[in-house]
Protein backbone atom coordinates (compact mmCIF):
# COMPACT_ATOMS: atom_id res chain seq x y z
CA UNK A 1 0.00 0.00 0.00
CA UNK A 2 1.55 3.52 -0.86
CA UNK A 3 2.20 6.03 1.57
CA UNK A 4 -0.92 7.98 -0.02
CA UNK A 5 -3.06 5.43 0.81
CA UNK A 6 -2.40 5.07 4.02
CA UNK A 7 -2.85 8.69 5.02
CA UNK A 8 -6.07 8.52 3.09
CA UNK A 9 -7.67 5.38 4.99
CA UNK A 10 -6.15 6.72 8.38
CA UNK A 11 -8.08 10.01 7.90
CA UNK A 12 -11.02 8.16 6.98
CA UNK A 13 -11.03 6.35 9.85
CA UNK A 14 -10.36 9.51 12.24
CA UNK A 15 -13.76 10.94 10.48
CA UNK A 16 -15.66 8.34 10.96
CA UNK A 17 -14.67 8.38 14.63
CA UNK A 18 -15.37 11.65 15.24
CA UNK A 19 -18.29 11.67 13.42
CA UNK A 20 -19.31 8.22 15.52
CA UNK A 21 -18.77 10.36 18.78
CA UNK A 22 -20.69 13.37 17.57
CA UNK A 23 -23.60 10.88 16.72
CA UNK A 24 -24.11 9.05 19.84
CA UNK A 25 -23.18 11.64 22.21
CA UNK A 26 -25.51 13.83 21.45
CA UNK A 27 -23.90 16.17 24.32
CA UNK A 28 -21.31 17.03 21.94
CA UNK A 29 -23.48 18.39 19.20
CA UNK A 30 -23.79 21.82 20.36
CA UNK A 31 -20.38 22.55 20.04
CA UNK A 32 -20.95 22.28 16.00
CA UNK A 33 -23.23 25.17 16.29
CA UNK A 34 -26.59 25.39 14.78
CA UNK A 35 -25.72 22.36 13.02
CA UNK A 36 -24.82 20.34 16.32
CA UNK A 37 -27.58 22.01 17.79
CA UNK A 38 -30.15 20.69 14.55
CA UNK A 39 -28.30 17.54 14.57
CA UNK A 40 -29.17 16.69 18.63
CA UNK A 41 -32.68 18.02 18.43
CA UNK A 42 -33.38 15.17 15.21
CA UNK A 43 -31.73 12.43 17.20
CA UNK A 44 -33.39 13.04 20.35
CA UNK A 45 -37.29 13.19 18.73
CA UNK A 46 -39.38 10.31 19.55
CA UNK A 47 -39.79 8.23 16.49
CA UNK A 48 -42.54 5.33 18.52
CA UNK A 49 -42.60 3.96 21.11
CA UNK A 50 -42.24 0.38 21.92
CA UNK A 51 -44.26 -0.58 25.60
CA UNK A 52 -43.02 2.77 28.17
CA UNK A 53 -39.82 2.81 26.22
CA UNK A 54 -39.45 5.67 23.52
CA UNK A 55 -37.43 5.01 20.65
CA UNK A 56 -35.37 7.70 18.92
CA UNK A 57 -33.41 7.76 16.08
CA UNK A 58 -29.90 7.69 17.90
CA UNK A 59 -30.74 5.14 20.27
CA UNK A 60 -32.02 2.71 17.12
CA UNK A 61 -27.88 3.95 15.96
CA UNK A 62 -26.89 2.95 18.96
CA UNK A 63 -28.93 -0.85 18.80
CA UNK A 64 -28.24 -1.26 14.79
CA UNK A 65 -23.84 -0.42 15.65
CA UNK A 66 -24.36 -2.52 18.97
CA UNK A 67 -25.83 -5.74 16.76
CA UNK A 68 -22.73 -5.29 14.33
CA UNK A 69 -20.55 -5.39 17.07
CA UNK A 70 -22.04 -8.36 18.56
CA UNK A 71 -22.75 -10.23 15.17
CA UNK A 72 -18.33 -9.41 14.84
CA UNK A 73 -17.96 -10.85 18.26
CA UNK A 74 -19.93 -13.89 17.50
CA UNK A 75 -17.91 -14.63 14.77
CA UNK A 76 -14.93 -14.14 16.08
CA UNK A 77 -14.83 -16.43 18.44
CA UNK A 78 -16.41 -19.27 15.88
CA UNK A 79 -13.37 -18.54 14.23
CA UNK A 80 -10.99 -18.54 17.33
CA UNK A 81 -12.54 -21.83 18.48
CA UNK A 82 -12.51 -23.42 15.02
CA UNK A 83 -8.74 -22.45 13.91
CA UNK A 84 -6.98 -21.95 17.03
CA UNK A 85 -8.74 -24.07 20.54
CA UNK A 86 -10.82 -27.55 19.31
CA UNK A 87 -8.07 -28.13 16.37
CA UNK A 88 -6.34 -29.31 19.42
CA UNK A 89 -9.19 -31.48 20.99
CA UNK A 90 -10.20 -35.60 19.52
CA UNK A 91 -13.12 -33.71 17.90
CA UNK A 92 -13.84 -34.65 14.16
CA UNK A 93 -13.50 -31.79 12.30
CA UNK A 94 -17.61 -31.77 11.27
CA UNK A 95 -18.08 -31.86 15.13
CA UNK A 96 -15.01 -28.81 15.77
CA UNK A 97 -17.18 -27.03 13.31
CA UNK A 98 -20.78 -27.49 15.17
CA UNK A 99 -19.54 -26.66 18.59
CA UNK A 100 -18.27 -23.43 17.28
CA UNK A 101 -21.31 -22.34 15.07
CA UNK A 102 -23.36 -23.24 18.46
CA UNK A 103 -21.59 -21.44 20.74
CA UNK A 104 -21.14 -18.21 18.22
CA UNK A 105 -25.25 -18.87 17.84
CA UNK A 106 -25.50 -18.92 21.40
CA UNK A 107 -23.02 -15.60 22.40
CA UNK A 108 -24.68 -13.71 20.24
CA UNK A 109 -28.51 -15.10 21.33
CA UNK A 110 -27.32 -13.95 25.18
CA UNK A 111 -25.38 -10.55 24.22
CA UNK A 112 -28.42 -9.29 22.27
CA UNK A 113 -30.51 -9.97 25.19
CA UNK A 114 -28.14 -8.10 27.98
CA UNK A 115 -27.26 -5.58 25.34
CA UNK A 116 -31.06 -4.60 24.80
CA UNK A 117 -31.40 -4.44 28.29
CA UNK A 118 -28.59 -2.42 29.34
CA UNK A 119 -29.28 0.17 26.54
CA UNK A 120 -32.81 0.65 28.24
CA UNK A 121 -35.08 -1.34 25.87
CA UNK A 122 -37.23 -3.48 27.84
CA UNK A 123 -37.82 -6.65 25.65
CA UNK A 124 -40.69 -7.96 27.74
CA UNK A 125 -42.32 -4.90 25.21
CA UNK A 126 -40.98 -6.96 22.23
CA UNK A 127 -44.18 -8.94 22.60
CA UNK A 128 -46.27 -6.49 20.74
CA UNK A 129 -43.71 -7.19 17.90
CA UNK A 130 -44.64 -10.95 17.61
CA UNK A 131 -47.56 -10.33 15.69
CA UNK A 132 -45.90 -8.35 12.96
CA UNK A 133 -43.46 -11.38 12.91
CA UNK A 134 -45.98 -13.62 12.30
CA UNK A 135 -47.19 -11.44 9.38
CA UNK A 136 -43.54 -10.98 7.82
CA UNK A 137 -42.92 -14.76 8.41
CA UNK A 138 -46.50 -15.43 6.42
CA UNK A 139 -45.61 -13.15 3.60
CA UNK A 140 -42.62 -14.56 2.57
CA UNK A 141 -39.93 -15.39 5.65
CA UNK A 142 -40.85 -18.92 5.87
CA UNK A 143 -38.23 -19.77 3.68
CA UNK A 144 -35.36 -18.22 5.60
CA UNK A 145 -36.92 -19.55 9.31
CA UNK A 146 -37.22 -22.89 7.49
CA UNK A 147 -33.86 -23.31 5.90
CA UNK A 148 -32.46 -21.41 9.39
CA UNK A 149 -33.87 -24.21 11.58
CA UNK A 150 -32.92 -27.01 9.36
CA UNK A 151 -29.56 -25.28 9.70
CA UNK A 152 -29.65 -25.92 13.41
CA UNK A 153 -31.02 -29.36 12.69
CA UNK A 154 -27.76 -30.10 10.67
CA UNK A 155 -25.56 -29.18 13.54
CA UNK A 156 -27.12 -30.79 15.83
CA UNK A 157 -27.69 -34.23 14.09
CA UNK A 158 -24.92 -33.88 11.69
CA UNK A 159 -26.28 -35.90 8.97
CA UNK A 160 -23.42 -33.74 7.31
CA UNK A 161 -20.81 -32.55 8.21
CA UNK A 162 -17.60 -30.54 7.09
CA UNK A 163 -15.57 -32.43 4.09
CA UNK A 164 -18.09 -34.77 3.43
CA UNK A 165 -18.74 -36.28 -0.09
CA UNK A 166 -22.51 -36.12 -0.67
CA UNK A 167 -24.93 -36.08 -3.73
CA UNK A 168 -28.01 -33.93 -3.45
CA UNK A 169 -30.25 -34.46 -7.16
CA UNK A 170 -27.70 -34.11 -9.73
CA UNK A 171 -24.91 -32.43 -7.65
CA UNK A 172 -22.43 -34.13 -6.60
CA UNK A 173 -19.57 -33.12 -4.73
CA UNK A 174 -17.28 -32.16 -1.37
CA UNK A 175 -19.27 -29.85 2.12
CA UNK A 176 -17.03 -26.96 1.74
CA UNK A 177 -18.84 -24.69 4.15
CA UNK A 178 -22.48 -24.96 6.04
CA UNK A 179 -23.88 -21.61 6.53
CA UNK A 180 -27.18 -20.47 8.73
CA UNK A 181 -29.49 -20.87 5.33
CA UNK A 182 -27.23 -23.20 3.04
CA UNK A 183 -24.63 -25.18 2.34
CA UNK A 184 -21.96 -24.90 -0.11
CA UNK A 185 -20.58 -27.67 -1.88
CA UNK A 186 -17.95 -28.14 -4.37
CA UNK A 187 -18.20 -30.04 -7.35
CA UNK A 188 -15.17 -31.58 -9.55
CA UNK A 189 -15.12 -28.70 -11.51
CA UNK A 190 -14.45 -26.76 -8.58
CA UNK A 191 -17.89 -25.10 -9.22
CA UNK A 192 -19.21 -24.07 -5.47
CA UNK A 193 -23.17 -25.00 -5.75
CA UNK A 194 -25.26 -23.05 -2.97
CA UNK A 195 -28.07 -25.42 -1.52
CA UNK A 196 -30.72 -24.38 0.79
CA UNK A 197 -30.44 -26.44 3.89
CA UNK A 198 -34.05 -27.31 3.75
CA UNK A 199 -33.59 -29.41 0.98
CA UNK A 200 -31.34 -31.68 3.40
CA UNK A 201 -34.05 -32.16 5.71
CA UNK A 202 -37.15 -32.16 2.93
CA UNK A 203 -34.79 -34.53 0.36
CA UNK A 204 -32.94 -37.46 -0.05
CA UNK A 205 -28.86 -36.86 0.26
CA UNK A 206 -26.24 -39.58 -0.71
CA UNK A 207 -23.25 -39.09 1.82
CA UNK A 208 -20.32 -41.11 0.57
CA UNK A 209 -18.40 -40.94 3.60
CA UNK A 210 -20.76 -40.39 6.39
CA UNK A 211 -19.55 -43.70 8.27
CA UNK A 212 -16.33 -44.82 6.40
CA UNK A 213 -14.23 -42.97 4.23
CA UNK A 214 -13.82 -46.20 2.05
CA UNK A 215 -16.60 -46.68 -1.10
CA UNK A 216 -16.85 -49.61 -3.24
CA UNK A 217 -17.27 -49.04 -6.99
CA UNK A 218 -18.75 -51.85 -9.16
CA UNK A 219 -17.29 -52.11 -13.03
CA UNK A 220 -19.64 -53.96 -14.93
CA UNK A 221 -18.19 -56.21 -17.14
CA UNK A 222 -19.15 -58.14 -20.49
CA UNK A 223 -17.41 -60.69 -22.71
CA UNK A 224 -18.20 -63.17 -25.36
CA UNK A 225 -19.85 -66.93 -24.84
CA UNK A 226 -16.22 -67.76 -26.22
CA UNK A 227 -13.94 -66.73 -23.11
CA UNK A 228 -13.42 -68.94 -20.17
CA UNK A 229 -14.91 -67.32 -17.19
CA UNK A 230 -11.96 -68.43 -14.35
CA UNK A 231 -9.72 -66.89 -17.07
CA UNK A 232 -11.82 -63.62 -17.21
CA UNK A 233 -12.05 -63.98 -13.01
CA UNK A 234 -8.48 -64.13 -12.94
CA UNK A 235 -7.55 -61.29 -15.07
CA UNK A 236 -10.16 -58.76 -13.26
CA UNK A 237 -8.49 -59.35 -9.72
CA UNK A 238 -4.96 -59.29 -11.60
CA UNK A 239 -5.64 -55.31 -12.92
CA UNK A 240 -7.61 -54.79 -9.70
CA UNK A 241 -4.71 -55.42 -7.65
CA UNK A 242 -2.35 -53.56 -9.64
CA UNK A 243 -4.10 -50.49 -9.49
CA UNK A 244 -2.29 -47.84 -6.49
CA UNK A 245 -5.73 -46.69 -5.83
CA UNK A 246 -7.52 -50.03 -4.93
CA UNK A 247 -7.57 -50.89 -1.10
CA UNK A 248 -5.93 -54.54 -0.26
CA UNK A 249 -8.45 -54.75 2.71
CA UNK A 250 -11.07 -55.15 1.44
CA UNK A 251 -10.15 -56.99 -1.26
CA UNK A 252 -11.35 -57.04 -4.45
CA UNK A 253 -13.54 -59.59 -5.97
CA UNK A 254 -15.35 -60.58 -9.47
CA UNK A 255 -19.24 -61.46 -9.52
CA UNK A 256 -20.36 -63.83 -12.26
CA UNK A 257 -23.70 -61.04 -12.37
CA UNK A 258 -25.73 -62.95 -15.34
CA UNK A 259 -25.93 -64.51 -18.57
CA UNK A 260 -26.54 -61.68 -21.18
CA UNK A 261 -28.05 -61.57 -24.95
CA UNK A 262 -24.28 -61.38 -26.32
CA UNK A 263 -22.21 -61.51 -22.84
CA UNK A 264 -21.29 -62.80 -19.99
CA UNK A 265 -21.81 -59.88 -17.61
CA UNK A 266 -19.34 -59.82 -14.88
CA UNK A 267 -19.32 -57.37 -11.83
CA UNK A 268 -15.88 -56.05 -10.83
CA UNK A 269 -16.02 -54.71 -7.22
CA UNK A 270 -13.14 -52.63 -5.77
CA UNK A 271 -12.54 -50.47 -2.61
CA UNK A 272 -10.97 -47.19 -2.32
CA UNK A 273 -10.47 -44.12 -0.32
CA UNK A 274 -8.49 -42.08 -2.45
CA UNK A 275 -10.45 -41.86 -5.74
CA UNK A 276 -13.61 -41.07 -3.99
CA UNK A 277 -14.15 -37.37 -5.08
CA UNK A 278 -13.09 -38.60 -8.28
CA UNK A 279 -14.57 -42.13 -9.33
CA UNK A 280 -14.72 -41.60 -13.10
CA UNK A 281 -10.70 -41.67 -13.08
CA UNK A 282 -10.38 -44.69 -11.42
CA UNK A 283 -13.02 -46.36 -13.52
CA UNK A 284 -11.55 -44.84 -16.71
CA UNK A 285 -8.00 -46.62 -15.18
CA UNK A 286 -9.53 -49.65 -14.65
CA UNK A 287 -11.25 -49.93 -18.11
CA UNK A 288 -7.99 -49.11 -19.83
CA UNK A 289 -6.03 -51.66 -18.32
CA UNK A 290 -8.91 -54.36 -18.80
CA UNK A 291 -9.20 -53.51 -22.54
CA UNK A 292 -5.35 -53.91 -22.87
CA UNK A 293 -4.86 -57.38 -21.38
CA UNK A 294 -7.96 -58.47 -22.91
CA UNK A 295 -6.74 -58.04 -26.60
CA UNK A 296 -3.36 -59.35 -25.70
CA UNK A 297 -4.72 -62.49 -23.93
CA UNK A 298 -7.28 -62.87 -27.30
CA UNK A 299 -10.49 -62.19 -24.74
CA UNK A 300 -13.06 -61.55 -26.84
CA UNK A 301 -15.30 -58.39 -26.28
CA UNK A 302 -18.74 -58.98 -27.47
CA UNK A 303 -20.72 -56.93 -29.69
CA UNK A 304 -24.92 -56.87 -30.42
CA UNK A 305 -25.71 -60.68 -32.73
CA UNK A 306 -28.64 -61.41 -34.60
CA UNK A 307 -29.34 -64.16 -36.65
CA UNK A 308 -32.22 -62.94 -39.74
CA UNK A 309 -34.47 -65.20 -41.48
CA UNK A 310 -35.47 -64.52 -44.54
CA UNK A 311 -38.63 -66.01 -45.42
CA UNK A 312 -39.61 -63.95 -48.21
CA UNK A 313 -37.21 -63.06 -51.30
CA UNK A 314 -37.38 -62.95 -55.51
CA UNK A 315 -36.12 -65.05 -57.72
CA UNK A 316 -33.47 -62.64 -58.87
CA UNK A 317 -32.20 -61.70 -55.30
CA UNK A 318 -31.86 -65.79 -54.67
CA UNK A 319 -30.11 -66.34 -57.89
CA UNK A 320 -27.21 -64.55 -56.91
CA UNK A 321 -26.64 -65.79 -53.06
CA UNK A 322 -24.36 -68.91 -52.82
CA UNK A 323 -25.21 -70.98 -51.09
CA UNK A 324 -28.72 -71.08 -52.25
CA UNK A 325 -31.25 -70.70 -49.84
CA UNK A 326 -32.98 -73.97 -48.86
CA UNK A 327 -36.25 -72.79 -47.38
CA UNK A 328 -37.92 -69.43 -48.85
CA UNK A 329 -40.88 -68.24 -50.40
CA UNK A 330 -40.64 -66.81 -54.22
CA UNK A 331 -42.51 -63.65 -54.04
CA UNK A 332 -46.10 -64.13 -55.99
Amino acid sequence: MTSTRKHLLVAGITFVVLLAVALLDTSLAPLFGVVGARIKHILDATLFTLGNQPLTPLSLIKISLFIVVLAFCARATMVVLQKKLLTHTGLATGQQFALARVISYLIFAVGLVIGLESLGLNLSSLVVLGGALGLGVGLGLQTVVSNFVAGLILLIEQPVRIGDRIEVGSTFGEVVAMKARSTWVRTNDNVVIIIPNSNFIEKSVTNWTANDPRVRFCLPIGTSYKSDPAQVREVLLKIAAAHPDVLRDPPPDVVFHDFGDSTLDFLLRVWSETKVPVPAVLKSDLYFAIFEEFRRLNIELPFPQRDLHVRSISPEVASTLWPPPTDFRPQA
